[in-house]
């Protein structure tokens, strides 16, 4: 993996880097997924390029505990119908035990599909490398492109340097 990339001051500068990089991505030749940031703090009230996502989470905790309620009735009542126990004219599938079993697999169902999907939406764990710099833990911001083409790297350079960076780098990894 190759990335160029620039160490900028403030959030205004990045921001400035990333709006140029995303305005000129077409004539640099790479597509906006290329583009990293890395940052020591969180940049919550800076836009900085990304635009709020909508994400399904909600929906897929509610069908997690969809599935896991139905599983969980199906798992007392199939449990006590295959043990019947002699009840004195009760019904075989007893209303509150099987309702808290229902309940707990509801909760757990939901809990863990939020999770797994709380994984998968950070990109944890992360198996490739990612760009980094020791510079971003002493505040500086960095936004580079990853992977840039060869024919427009000059341009991607200049392009950096005129938002405000204070040095564009090279990374490279095996």
């Amino acid at each position: 993996m190759k990335a160029t990339y620039g160490l900028y001051p403030n959030p205004d500068s990045a921001e400035r880097a990333m709006n140029r990089l995303r305005s000129r991505r077409s004539a640099l030749g790479f597509e906006v997924r290329d583009i990293c940031l890395a940052a020591s703090e969180p940049l919550d009230e800076y836009d900085l390029g990304w635009r709020e996502q909508k994400t399904p989470m909600p929906w897929l905790a509610a069908l997690g505990g969809l599935i896991g309620g139905t599983s969980g009735y199906l798992l007392v009542s199939l449990t006590q119908r295959a043990y019947p126990l002699p009840t004195g004219n009760m019904p075989i599938v007893a209303l509150w035990p099987t309702g808290v079993i229902v309940y707990e697999l509801t909760m757990l169902g939901a809990i863990l599909t939020t999770f797994i999907s709380l994984l998968i939406s950070a990109r944890l764990p992360r198996w490739r490398k990612t760009v980094y710099d020791p510079a971003v833990s002493e505040g500086k911001i960095l936004i580079g492109v990853v992977n840039p083409e060869e024919a427009t790297h000059a341009d991607l350079v200049k392009t950096l340097l005129e938002a405000g960076a204070e040095q564009v780098k090279e990374y490279v990894s095996s």
